[in-house]
């Protein structure tokens, strides 16, 4: 018996029977006819429901809802797909027609543009007039008015977190009285959104003020906050949605007041002829049991999803967490500390953005070889008590915020650090594979959201997908910030292509993880091509892989990376690195990504950015050599050992039986395979990437640099308690924020380069100073006239001690060059 065929046509009627040759016009019409066939328990429909769609846009007015009632089963499942050969689209967009050249002047409107702006009424959906945010010509993306061109933004001049202001400097337009206008702010791995509710205009500057709920929110929560430094810049940001701001050919405005919509059309652009389509509608699909009532065995093939909106901003701001989760609600701890976390300073609650389509409570459910293109919003997203899914060889594109997410990233009624352990494990999403999916230009409007993101989920496999042209991360892993073991195990990550990723956003890598998850995996994936995002609060906090707050029991193993710069920031325990970096062997490169059968997607790609750099690889890196029988190391062996590396004799240092090879080693792995080979039983450790970097250039504007430098080189161990490592790397990380005379004493010394290195509890510190000159004669100046540097360096003791064989009392000491 053939499966049961429905067939649906934008041309179709609902009158007709659903065949191919009498297609339905309605897809929710088509649904209910499944529905009966299950409710009725039809024998017909034994062997499955196929609803045909023909190709054509689907306009819809609500999301299509899939219940528990349409479930099919192994033998029988639900299945949406596209005609053999066609391509169908669900759209929650309507056209706006009737396009005009604006004839008299256009109050407001700049003089370039009077004479070259278009005009049509604002379109009405249902009986009130559509708000939007997304405009798209013939489905490309036009501009929303502002006040800086695309890759230029202003920088803020301060914020008054008491008031709630910001002072700007003087907007290129009179827009005291613009109703709508918006203030998009650039925050350390985020970005915000915040409707203008006055401006106060001075001689060359502007103060901005903010409607609730956002100003507080904006003011109050401490990470990421605004960002004022004299070193780097202050935050990024440009205003939009006024009408003084559209001054350019692809720029927009709607003008909700008089219900016009004006667009100045680029030159290959007729608006007499143009499909010009706004989003009305948030969600396309959703497919929602409960938790004892789950959807199952429900699929989409093929099928094209477009045009959703997203309009929380513009009704309540937005101020982002972390991966676009909204902040409800949050503030700073007066009091710090958790019962998970002793040195918690901040409380937060979050919201999560919509999707096109959204799944919840179902099992066995399948997207294959759809499309997820113009989104408002997220892509796709598993939200929850979801198991045994497939996403498999759908494209992402042109998506404002994240490609896809999977799993709880906490309730809104629960703060973000603690973490998840649901009584009803059904709640937790399971066994999800996400594979050979083209995930590119995405996070176009929201920088801070990413490609794939995953919160407290068990079993989720991420393999072979290709993402590119992001603004900030590839792939997320985990939620919570917490060493405590929670509901997350069993999670892998393997063989995916990330490259041209950060755009906008740093505090960033390839791959980032969470929280404790048990059994997990990062392996075999092929990273490169970081770009250089032009307004980071830090330029050098970018890397390749990086498990953040509490990551605990990954294996990190035969990565490939254009270089080894990764971080390992307050990670629990358990966590096994091996062979990662560009020395991995070129097989998992080249096996990463899209497989065969789907490589067909990658003529979809975006391109590289025009105009962004790619960032290079860090070289810089330590190898260390301990003596097991506590004896020097023959000086000789070493200086043929770095001969034979290509390293001059320069690079090495020692003191007892430690010996140093310092400088510029793009792959340390050779020279740790001399060492161990010339002297068998010793112990060889490697120093990657600096865990802390001063650079005068950058910490000490307009100081001159010295043309040669001596690199002074100290070791010393931190104490063993795990819990206080973790504060010492975390006074490290803000320090150049909290403690900033600490950077001003090193520009006062004349210190060059400061990077410090961590393996276990071993550091390693490299002092550069201008060739010839002391380091006991210039470190006396960093404490001049400067009582936080005699702090923090007090502050610090009680975090280090001596290296086994150091005298008492004695912390940090000097390794002596071999060659002088």
């Amino acid at each position: 018996m053939k499966a049961v065929e429905i067939w649906v046509s934008p041309a179709g009627s609902n009158s007709n029977p659903g065949t191919k040759n009498k297609p339905l016009k309605d897809i929710g019409l088509a649904l209910r006819k499944a529905r009966e066939l299950r409710r009725l328990s039809d024998p017909t429909a034994a062997n499955g429901v196929y609803i045909i769609l023909k190709g054509g846009v689907y306009r819809l007015h609500e999301p299509l809802f899939i219940r528990q009632e349409d479930s099919g089963t192994a033998s029988s499942p639900t299945v949406f797909q596209a005609a053999p050969g066609e391509k169908p689209v669900l759209s929650g967009g309507i056209t706006i027609s009737g396009w005009k050249k604006a004839g008299a002047a256009v109050a407001g409107l700049p003089a370039e543009a009077q004479g070259h702006v278009w005009v049509a009424d604002a379109p009405v959906f249902g009986d009130i007039v559509l708000d939007f945010r997304q405009l798209y010509v013939n489905n490309i993306k036009a501009l929303r008015s502002r006040d800086t061109k695309v890759g230029v933004m202003n920088r803020i001049l301060s914020w008054d977190h008491k008031n709630q202001t910001c002072g700007i400097p003087r907007p290129i337009a009179e827009i005291q009285d613009a109703p709508g206008v918006e203030m998009f702010i650039h925050q350390w791995w985020a970005i915000a959104v915040l409707r203008i509710k006055s401006v106060q205009i001075k001689a060359d500057s502007a103060t901005l003020s903010f409607y609730e709920p956002e100003s507080r929110i904006q003011s109050e929560h401490p990470w990421p906050a605004p960002w004022i430094s004299k070193e780097t810049g202050n935050s990024a940001f440009y205003l939009s949605n006024a009408i003084q701001f559209l001054n350019e050919p692809g720029e927009w405005y709607l003008d909700k007041k008089n219900q016009k919509v004006y667009y100045w059309p680029k030159s290959n652009e007729n608006l007499a002829t143009a499909e010009v389509t706004v989003p009305a509608i948030e969600t396309l699909v959703r497919i929602q049991g409960t938790i004892d009532h789950p959807v199952s065995y429900v699929s989409f093939k093929g099928i094209s999803f477009q045009h959703t909106t997203w309009l929380r901003p513009s009704k309540e701001g937005h101020v982002p967490h972390q991966y676009g989760m909204y902040m409800l609600d949050a503030y700073k701890l007066e009091i710090p500390g958790t019962p998970d976390k002793k040195s918690l300073e901040n409380q937060a609650w979050v919201g999560r953005p919509p999707a096109a389509a959204e799944v919840a409570f179902a099992h066995h459910t399948k997207f294959e070889g759809c499309r997820f293109e113009h989104l408002g919003s997220t892509g796709l997203d598993y939200k929850r008590g979801t198991h045994d899914d497939i996403i498999q060889g759908n494209l992402f594109k042109d998506i404002s915020g994240t490609g896809m997410y999977v799993g709880v990233f906490t309730d809104e009624g629960q703060e973000v650090h603690f973490p998840y352990n649901p009584k009803d494990e059904r709640d937790v999403c399971t066994n999800v594979l996400m594979s050979n999916n083209l995930i590119t230009d995405v996070a176009n409007e929201d920088w801070g959201t990413i490609g794939i993101g995953a919160g407290y989920v068990k079993g989720i496999n991420i393999e072979h997908n290709d993402i590119s042209e992001l603004s900030y991360m590839g792939i997320s892993m985990g939620w919570g910030w917490s060493r405590t073991v929670n509901t997350m195990r069993n999670n892998r990550i393997a063989a995916n292509k990330i490259h041209r990723y950060a755009k906008h956003m740093y505090d960033v890598s390839s791959i980032y993880t969470l929280s404790a998850q048990p059994a997990s995996f990062i392996v075999e994936n092929y990273i490169d091509s970081i770009y250089k995002a032009p307004y980071p609060h830090d330029p050098y906090h970018w890397f390749y892989l990086y498990t953040d707050e509490g990551s605990s029991f990954f294996t990190v193993k035969d990565n490939w990376t254009r270089s080894d710069k990764y971080l390992q920031n307050a990670n629990g325990p358990g966590n096994v690195w091996s062979n990662n970096g560009p020395w991995v062997s070129d097989s998992i490169r080249l096996a990463a990504g899209l497989q065969g059968p789907f490589k067909y997607l990658l003529k979809e790609k975006a391109p590289q950015s025009a105009g962004w750099e790619i960032n290079r690889s860090e070289r810089t890196k330590v190898v260390e050599i301990i003596s097991e029988n506590g004896v020097k190391h023959d000086t000789n062996a070493l200086l043929e050992i770095c001969k034979k590396n290509g390293l001059p004799p320069s690079n090495l240092y020692q003191w007892n039986n430690h010996s140093i090879i310092y400088g510029a080693i793009e792959n340390p792995y050779p020279i740790r395979k001399d060492l161990m080979e010339r002297f068998k039983g010793d112990q060889v450790k490697i120093y990657n990437s600096p865990f802390y970097q001063f650079k005068r250039q950058l910490q000490c504007p307009g100081s001159p640099i010295a043309k040669e430098w001596d690199d002074i080189i100290l070791t010393t161990n931190l104490v063993k308690d795990s819990v206080m490592q973790s504060e010492y790397l975390n006074h490290h990380i803000i320090q150049f924020e909290k403690w900033p005379e600490v950077a001003q004493g090193f520009c006062n010394a004349d210190f060059q380069q400061l990077l410090m290195f961590k393996n276990e509890r071993q550091l390693m510190l490299v002092i550069s100073i201008p060739k010839g000159e002391s380091l006991d004669k210039l470190n006396q100046k960093t404490e001049e006239n400067n009582p936080r540097v005699t702090a923090w360096n007090n502050l610090m003791k009680k975090y280090e001690e001596g290296l086994p064989g150091t005298a008492p009392g004695e912390t940090w000491i000097i390794l002596s060059p071999v060659v002088k």
